[in-house]
């Protein structure tokens, strides 16, 4: 169960170039308080990136934002499509905004730029140690 929420390092986008040819060729779709930019991945493998520019603000508000795209991208990666490169960015006035709002939005954009697998349980799913994930 723990597997299925990680966010390995071989399924994020690290490369200038690769963050390049996403922002140059990429689809782009943007919602609230995210920017979604997506390209048909030329490896077949879905990788992420996250991207969070300096006119944010100063440097905790700006990885305030990457630990919001982050685990945002961490609930979401078991039920995306294979065989795309995601960038995502904050905006400005998603740096005040909670955890729940971001991965919310975040969602909203997967699933309208068709992104998302058809079992997908919806935005307000939860993982209960317990009894596993609902």
């Amino acid at each position: 169960m723990r597997a299925f929420f990680i966010f390995p390092s071989q399924d994020r986008l690290k490369k200038g170039w690769q963050f390049d040819q996403v922002f140059r060729t990429g689809r782009r779709e943007s919602g609230a308080l995210v920017r979604l930019l997506f390209m048909v991945s030329p490896d077949g493998q879905t990788r992420y990136g996250v991207a969070v520019g300096k006119q944010q603000g100063t440097s905790p508000l700006r990885s305030r934002g990457k630990r919001l795209l982050r685990e945002s991208l961490r609930r979401l990666r078991p039920w995306v499509k294979d065989g795309f490169w995601i960038v995502c960015m904050i905006k400005s006035n998603a740096l005040g905004s909670g955890a729940k709002e971001v991965y919310q939005d975040m969602a909203k954009l997967f699933k309208r730029a068709g992104l998302l697998k058809s079992e997908w349980p919806g935005p307000d799913w939860f993982v209960d140690r317990r009894q596993g994930r609902r």
